[in-house]
C-alpha cells in the first residue's frame, strides 16, 4: 500500500509541475482550484478552476 501512495504522489508533483513549465502560474492555479473542488464537493470552486484551466491551454500564444 505505501508503494501505492508514494507513486501516486510522484505522479501528482510531476503533473504539477508540467503544468507549471507549460501554463505558468495561472494553470497551477486554475488546477489547484479545481482539485478543491471536487475534493470538498464545490461545484463553484471546481467550475471557476475548470473555466481557468480553459482559458490558460486555449489563450493564444503572445
Amino acid at each position: 500500500m505505501p508503494v501505492i501512495a508514494i507513486l501516486g504522489a510522484v505522479f501528482i508533483v510531476a503533473f504539477e509541475e508540467l503544468v507549471e513549465w507549460k501554463y505558468g502560474p495561472t494553470g497551477v492555479i486554475g488546477l489547484l482550484l479545481f482539485a478543491i473542488g471536487v475534493k470538498a464537493r464545490n461545484p463553484t470552486c471546481s467550475s471557476i478552476g475548470a473555466v481557468v484551466l480553459m482559458l490558460t491551454v486555449t489563450s493564444p500564444a503572445a
